[in-house]
């Protein structure tokens, strides 16, 4: 494999997973060329840019409404016009395959890798299938998918693989001993609760968790750590003030996600694709707050499955308080049974070898259009 072209993009969760496929390639054919379409001045923008060595090209492209309005005349203007421009680069790069893993972003990119003849995959992180795959599924290659059961929104994909998602396969080499070092708790025996409020709508979970600390007293034999996201961390921290017990450690936001991952015992957080990916590939048990502001209500359906399978609680937003977050804390680490079935259902889920599928298929697909 030559070169491979990449696009995803809008969130974290379409961004990482390509930079896993990127990274697993790179093991195989050092030499790869690889190169990025997203948007100027998306999240994409940010993030692939401080990789190496990939070039790194943009169209103007913008999301689809899902209700009657002039935005979606707009829209597919733009649309058109982004394809073009993707041929072009297309054109340009000659990539052997293309990859689009989500979001609006990667639209024009894969529909013109198409229509020039190159081979094409995308990747749905979620349960749920987002308005741009359910569009490219009928024009990819090969459509690969993380959770079962998803291929049964895909009637129009030509195949479709269940490869797990690949943010895992790099979590699964995670350093718990490093991850433990930078909390500053190394030697520490207490199992750690990690709750993550992400940046955005993360303000309920900050509430419960604000409610909780003066239980945390009650629950010295256990650490939790709550990484607030940076835009809450200053009001977090003033709100929790001389509260604390001596058993909260309180982060803006953690740059070795993965390692403090490896070293939690329970994970409280929202139930994104890639979080999801993370917990499973590690057998982490967790406690799911699902984000309701997210299209589709995916977050819920992707928590509500880990629950199903026993690998989960879940937690609903409104339902969530301090009280009853604390109660389900210790329901679960005080019952070594429960906590290990969790691990083990959780672990069931997890596909560590994701990126690995994937570049498999992706070297198959190569090999049948030489042919």
């Amino acid at each position: 494999m030559k070169r491979i072209l990449l696009s995803g993009g809008g969130t974290g969760g379409h961004i990482y997973p390509a930079l896993a496929v990127m990274r697993e390639v790179r093991k195989r054919y050092p030499d790869v060329e690889v190169g990025y379409i997203g948007t100027e001045n998306g999240l994409e923008s940010r993030i692939v840019t401080k990789e190496q060595n990939i070039r790194f090209f943009t169209v103007e492209i913008q999301g689809f409404r899902r209700k009657l309005t002039w935005e979606n005349v707009q829209t597919i203007s733009k649309f058109i016009r982004a394809v073009k421009k993707s041929k072009e680069y297309i054109r340009e790069f000659q990539p052997d395959v293309v990859v689009g893993t989500g979001g609006y972003v990667c639209g024009p990119a894969v529909y013109a890798a198409h229509q020039l003849g190159i081979p094409t995959l995308i990747h749905e992180q979620n349960v749920i299938v987002g308005l741009t795959i359910r569009f490219l599924s009928r024009f990819a290659d090969t459509v690969a998918i993380s959770f079962e059961g998803t291929e049964q929104h895909l009637h129009s994909a030509k195949r479709v693989i269940h490869a797990g998602n690949p943010r895992a396969t790099e979590v699964v080499h995670a350093d718990a001993a490093a991850g433990m070092e930078s909390l500053g708790l190394t030697g520490s025996d207490k199992p750690i609760v990690l709750f993550v409020g992400g940046s955005r709508g993360a303000r309920p979970i900050n509430e419960a968790v604000l409610q909780m600390v003066p239980l945390m007293a009650s629950a010295p034999d256990i650490q939790f750590v709550y990484v607030t996201g940076e835009a809450h961390y200053d009001d977090v921290v003033a709100k929790v003030g001389e509260q604390t017990s001596g058993n909260l450690i309180i982060r803006p936001f953690l740059y070795n996600m993965p390692d403090v991952l490896a070293a939690t015992s329970l994970f409280v957080g929202r139930a994104g694709a890639s979080t999801l990916a993370e917990l499973t590939a590690l057998g982490l048990p967790s406690i799911l707050i699902p984000s309701p502001y997210v299209t589709n209500n995916h977050q819920e359906a992707n928590a509500r499955l880990l629950e199903k399978k026993g690998a989960a609680r879940v937690l609903l937003e409104k339902e969530c308080s301090g009280e009853t977050l604390f109660v389900m804390i210790q329901e679960i680490l005080g019952n070594r049974e429960r906590h290990q079935s969790m691990s083990t259902a959780a672990r069931q889920l997890g596909r560590p070898d994701a990126a690995e599928v994937l570049v498999d298929e992706l070297e198959q697909l190569v090999r049948n259009h030489k042919k």
